[in-house]
């Protein structure tokens, strides 16, 4: 039984040595650089008024955050995906200046669609 766990165990380090230096990688602390010094000034950078919704004081805090602890700020799901997007970005070295945009805004036509699609008119159905 010993022998078995052994030959398990040895298996198993191989599989996840990728998956840990993925995460590491990932998880790391970018130097503050140009305008942004602080994690408000990043937070301002990309917009969608994220100085407001996320309350971090500290550079190191903003960067060890992850999509659990944005949920229990009370973030909505597509400003957390936003937030985390961006800091992936501003890791990889772009600039919030390039990457930042603005949410989509609502459809402002609601129900069936409109009466003329793709230049035809479309009829209505008969009322029974």
């Amino acid at each position: 039984m010993l022998s078995s766990v052994t030959k398990f165990t040895s298996l198993v380090p191989s599989l996840t040595r990728c998956l840990q230096t993925a995460t590491a990688a990932a998880s790391s602390m970018p130097a503050p650089r140009g305008s942004i010094c602080s994690a408000e000034d990043f937070l301002k950078s990309i917009g969608r008024s994220a100085e407001t919704k996320l309350k971090v004081e500290k550079w190191a805090e903003l960067w060890k955050l992850d999509s659990s602890d944005l949920k229990r700020q009370g973030l909505d799901v597509k400003d957390r995906r936003y937030i985390l997007w961006a800091m992936q970005k501003y890791r990889l070295g772009s600039d919030p200046t390039e990457f930042a945009h603005a949410a989509t805004p609502k459809k402002k036509i609601r129900g069936w669609g409109p009466s003329v699609q793709n230049g035809k008119r479309i009829r209505s159905r008969r009322h029974r």
